[in-house]
């Protein structure tokens, strides 16, 4: 209950790393949550599940694309509303598409940078202009290892993360004399996520040429730990940071990738 009474707002929440941050925040001791995806069917059961497991947390799920300007600050708007104020940003939104550059398309770049950079930067330009009035809030983001390192036939993606990067930092000047810190993580491979089961398997069985039941060796072998990232780990440091006990720690991007990097 290192969260108790806090109210949090979870983009990307209708699957995998994001479905892990929801609840964990519930379990604690948020008693507010929006949860925010372009998957309303997907959304909608995540919530069902934290508001039943979690009773004395009240789940409000909404229908937001973080590309959107106007949808981004309809769900500030919608969560002050429903919950009087909003403590914790988690931008848990991203997307990948894993190609070499020559054959990178301007849409797939465009897209990457549009979810990844724009979308994070749109989400905590409005988080903060509730948290300024509060003197109080939290922002963090859902980086990645790629974004402190280049990722081969990843360009895209590790443009948009390293953009992150410079934005946290950037933001956490800019907020701190009102009293919001803002941090990134950094995990390494998720293998358990959507985003490796449904594509990045695919995708980077391609980038190296060889099968796809070795990819997951393939990256385990370069990590010192021997494993991929967990969500557990993740969210661990999550909620150091979003607690108190992270009051002095502000634009700083934490790596969660085994000693990896």
């Amino acid at each position: 209950m290192r969260l108790a009474g806090r109210v949090a707002w979870v983009t990307g929440s209708a699957q995998g790393l994001g479905e892990a941050i929801a609840k964990r925040l519930a379990a604690e001791g948020c008693r507010g949550l929006t949860l925010s995806d372009i998957q309303p069917e997907k959304l909608e059961r995540v919530a069902q599940g934290i508001q039943q497991a979690y009773p004395e947390c009240k789940v409000l799920p909404l229908f937001c694309d973080v590309r959107s300007e106007a949808q981004v600050a309809e769900t500030v708007q919608r969560t002050v509303e429903t919950f009087g104020r909003l403590d914790i940003l988690v931008a848990n939104a991203g997307v990948i598409h894993a190609a070499e550059l020559t054959e990178m398309t301007l849409e797939q770049w465009q897209w990457q940078i549009d979810v990844n950079l724009t979308g994070y930067f749109l989400c905590a330009r409005e988080a903060a202009k509730v948290m300024k009035t509060q003197g109080s809030g939290v922002i963090i983001q859902i980086n990645s290892k790629s974004g402190l390192k280049g990722s081969y036939k990843n360009g895209a993606y590790a443009a948009s993360k390293f953009g992150g990067i410079g934005l946290t930092q950037s933001i956490a000047m800019d907020l701190a004399p009102y009293g919001i810190r803002v941090n990134a993580i950094c995990p390494g491979n998720l293998f358990e996520s959507p985003m490796w089961q449904e594509s990045l398997f695919e995708q980077y069985a391609r980038k190296w040429g060889i099968p796809q039941e070795a990819v997951q060796r393939y990256y385990e072998a370069q990590v010192p730990l021997g494993r991929g990232c967990t969500y557990e780990d993740v969210c661990n440091l999550l909620v150091f940071l979003a607690s108190d006990e992270a009051s002095y720690i502000t634009g700083e991007a934490y790596r969660v990738a085994g000693g990896q990097l």
